[in-house]
């Protein structure tokens, strides 16, 4: 597997051991980006997958498929509690235990403070810190009756600081500073019972995400600002924070817990 920065995961070539061997992960909004990409290098090192999305999931399935790896999808809309349990009763119908949950699913928001309803407020804050809760809780439950777990949760720069990033909303901040809150104290909660809980906090990383209401030109614009903002000098890709991710969900890091690991080529 290339860890390289921004390179691609490639099955080609994988130790015959992998850092997740026999392990379940289940990786929310996993369809696309750098859920997608945490998905794939899981497979690569060894875990069955489950993805839970609102989103087209076939693309991702059929990668991991073609892995060798086992793969189910299961449509899940994060701020539905009912969903989520349903995410997590399929997923030990299938596979009988979950190892690894990453909770990836979100939403941005480019609202200003001024602007923001209480509609745009919410939206945010039911899928990025809600879901959180819901998804953590679900997976709580089987990982403290084997005590054992990994929970990594995706938060943002925009959680822990100041950043240059266009237009980031005040909910969209507020919300990423609320999952890194949350995963010190279930560090605290979930340590005794032999899980350990993390944060990654991502700076500007190039996804599909980027083009969406944007021309070409503003595109091509926004990423020279962001990169131009970055002292790395370049933007961060999924496979970045994949590299991370796994290293979190895996037992490298057992001895690591309530922490949040800022991926933002030294913007922070």
């Amino acid at each position: 597997m290339s860890r390289a920065g921004g390179g691609e995961a490639s099955f080609e070539g994988r130790n015959e051991m992998g850092k997740l061997d026999n392990k379940v992960a289940v990786i929310t909004g996993g369809a696309r980006g750098i859920g997608k990409q945490i998905a794939l290098t899981f497979a690569i090192e060894g875990a069955d997958i489950v993805i839970g999305d609102i989103l087209e999931m076939d693309s991702a399935a059929q990668e991991i498929m073609n892995m060798g790896k086992k793969v189910i999808t299961v449509k899940t809309d994060v701020s539905n509690q009912d969903e989520v349990k349903n995410l997590f009763d399929t997923t030990i119908a299938t596979f009988k235990k979950v190892d690894v949950l990453v909770n990836n699913a979100g939403i941005p928001g480019r609202t200003t403070l001024m602007e923001m309803t209480e509609d745009t407020w919410d939206q945010i804050f039911n899928v990025n810190l809600k879901g959180v809760l819901f998804c953590t809780q679900a997976a709580a439950r089987y990982m403290m009756e084997q005590k054992y777990g990994k929970i990594v949760n995706i938060s943002s720069i925009a959680g822990l600081q100041h950043t240059y990033m266009e237009k980031v909303s005040t909910n969209y901040a507020t919300s990423k500073a609320g999952a890194i809150r949350f995963t010190k104290l279930c560090s605290k909660e979930f340590g005794p019972h032999g899980i350990n809980v993390n944060a990654i906090a991502p700076g500007f990383v190039e996804t599909d995400i980027i083009y969406r209401g944007r021309s070409p030109e503003e595109a091509k614009q926004f990423i020279e600002e962001e990169i131009k903002n970055t002292p790395i000098g370049r933007a961060g890709a999924p496979q970045d924070i994949a590299n991370i991710a796994l290293f979190l969900a895996s037992d490298d890091s057992s001895y690591i817990t309530g922490q949040t690991i800022a991926a933002d080529g030294g913007r922070s």
